[in-house]
């Protein structure tokens, strides 16, 4: 890479130190003896030559010296003036002197940019390092983008099971609530019938004599949990005919055997339901 910048600069350099010879040879060569032109070409040659050498060893050393690099665009105008005066006092084809007028001004230039690279320029070591970080860096970026790929496609994936059983419990629950409301609708229509009051009471009567049975649909919606009853010694047979007959009659007309029964629980006794329906068709 260093001789890609650095023979452009040489070749340039060379061709303008011969254009300026030339020209000062041919262009002094009429009024001066020529070993004058000559040393005057030289002259401009030389210290152009010298300037340079000066600038590249000091980049060599990392260094940097501003007046000498003034002094060489100085040589570098002048050699430059040389061709652009040479070419406009010339009689004949003035333009091809001026195409080549600016190959000095050219040459500085290239060796500006060819300073410009050294001061940048890294080892094959380096350049290796930068490359691997470079991939590095791209094969990270890679697999994040598809880890970040899979959990977007895991994560839809998983909503859209999710959204799928909730519409499905959703039907579910619709028709279940449909259904219900059927069967409400159904026990509701049997307990506001015209035959259904004398078809219980046809049914009840022989079991219970003189008892008018009250009949209440469940409530069907949210409900109040019972508080725990204490444990209460059990009841002897008589014992809890006299209580649920007692419970019975505390009110006119006489109490149902459910009203009764809650009641009975309520008050804190206790008894299993098997001996607290005997005991109420004892006393009924």
């Amino acid at each position: 890479m260093r001789a890609k910048t650095v023979l452009p600069a040489v070749a340039m350099t060379a061709v303008s130190m011969v254009l300026t010879l030339a020209v000062v040879m041919m262009w002094l060569g009429q009024a001066v003896p020529w070993l004058v032109a000559l040393v005057v070409g030289l002259g401009i040659d030389g210290g152009w030559l010298a300037t340079l050498a000066y600038e590249r060893r000091l980049a060599a050393q990392g260094d940097h010296s501003t007046p000498v690099t003034a002094v060489g665009w100085c040589f570098g105008l002048l050699a430059a003036g040389v061709l652009i005066a040479h070419a406009l006092t010339a009689g004949s084809s003035p333009g091809a002197w001026l195409a080549v007028a600016w190959l000095p001004i050219a040459a500085k230039a290239l060796w500006l940019v060819h300073g410009l690279w050294e001061r940048t320029a890294l080892t094959p070591a380096a350049l290796g390092a930068i490359r691997g970080i470079r991939q590095e860096a791209r094969d990270e970026a890679a697999v994040a983008r598809a880890r970040l790929k899979a959990e977007a496609s895991t994560e839809e994936t998983r909503l859209t099971a999710v959204t799928e059983a909730g519409a499905r419990v959703a039907r579910v629950q619709a028709k279940t609530a449909q259904t219900l409301s059927r069967a409400w609708s159904t026990l509701e229509s049997a307990r506001e019938g015209e035959d259904t009051g004398r078809a219980l009471t046809s049914v009840t009567r022989p079991v219970t004599p003189g008892v008018t049975a009250r009949w209440d649909l469940p409530v069907w919606g949210p409900s109040e949990p019972v508080p725990a009853l204490e444990s209460a010694p059990a009841l002897s047979d008589d014992a809890l005919d006299a209580v649920v007959d007692q419970i019975r009659h505390s009110e006119d007309p006489a109490l149902s055997y459910r009203e009764m029964a809650a009641r009975f629980r309520a008050t804190g006794h206790a008894a299993s339901e098997v001996r607290l329906r005997a005991a109420w068709k004892r006393v009924v």
